[in-house]
């Protein structure tokens, strides 16, 4: 697994603190579909000299034992904007695009950090546990999100376990360099989808059912004590990205405050460790 940009020193340009200024301003919502193939996000250009030379959000095609697109749940935006952000509140070159893999791809290796959504009914195959504790030993990342109470964690939590049988999921301390490295988080943020903002606008709910109040974040470490994996647990972060156009209540409190500030975290340490 080849470490291909020079984060340290992209990642110093940030422009804001987490839950300060408005990032960029709060984007309205996306044209009707269909009419922007980009649903509003704004396009970018990289050197092409350097196309292999940035960042790239990659996402994991995946089987599910009950919904057949889970694997696709905020896609396009949630990458679309959270890479734009990436680019616009860093020096950081960033794939405006991203990509849609399967873990066996071959060309699977060439990208350090890979995002699977919503594993709740997830299961791999064979060739797919093989493929993925290949890839993780090997140097490279993975981010789990948005996924809520006992039962989906208990599905996900045993797929793992055939990836990586003799470790456990640990949970992170709030003085992890991941809550710390760019942005420093005072909590450990949860964020509920846009369809419960009323929650927690007028209640202060953030949890979208019963046994998922307390949120969770844990890391898988190799032998050498780099984490390979991190599982965000009764939050979805990827809502904050998708939808931050949809309430700018919504955006300032959820996608301003947490789920960019963490996901810029999360990547920069996926990168640099």
């Amino acid at each position: 697994m080849k470490r291909k940009l020079a984060i340290p020193i992209l990642f110093a340009l940030l422009l804001f603190s987490a839950g300060g200024l408005l990032w960029a301003q709060f984007r309205s919502a996306a044209p009707p579909m269909g009419t922007d193939a980009r649903n509003g996000v704004p396009e970018w250009k990289n050197n092409p000299e350097f196309a292999k030379d940035v960042f790239t959000f990659v996402r994991i095609r995946y089987n599910s034992r009950y919904r057949h697109d889970s694997w696709a749940i905020d896609y396009p935006d949630a990458e679309l904007n959270l890479s734009f952000r990436l680019q616009q509140m860093t020096s950081l070159k960033v794939d405006p695009q991203g990509k849609i893999l399967q873990l066996t791809d071959k060309s699977l290796t060439d990208y350090p950090f890979i995002y699977i959504i919503e594993p709740g009914d997830l299961y791999f195959s064979e060739e797919e546990v093989k493929a993925l504790r290949q890839y993780l030993l090997n140097g490279g990342f993975l981010m789990v999100d948005d996924f809520w109470g006992e039962r989906e964690w208990a599905n996900f939590h045993h797929e793992m376990k055939r990836v990586f049988p003799e470790r456990e999921p640990v949970e992170l301390p709030l003085d992890h360099p991941v809550f710390n490295c760019v942005f420093k988080l005072n909590e450990k943020p949860q964020v509920p989808s846009i369809g419960h903002v009323q929650m927690a606008r007028n209640y202060g709910v953030t949890w979208e059912r019963p046994d998922a109040r307390e949120v969770h974040y844990k890391g898988i470490f190799d032998d050498k004590g780099r984490m390979m994996v991190m599982i965000c647990h009764n939050t979805d972060l990827g809502d904050g990205w998708e939808r931050e156009g949809e309430d700018p209540y919504y955006f300032r409190e959820f996608s301003e405050k947490k789920a960019y500030p963490l996901g810029i975290n999360i990547i920069f340490y996926a990168m640099t460790h």
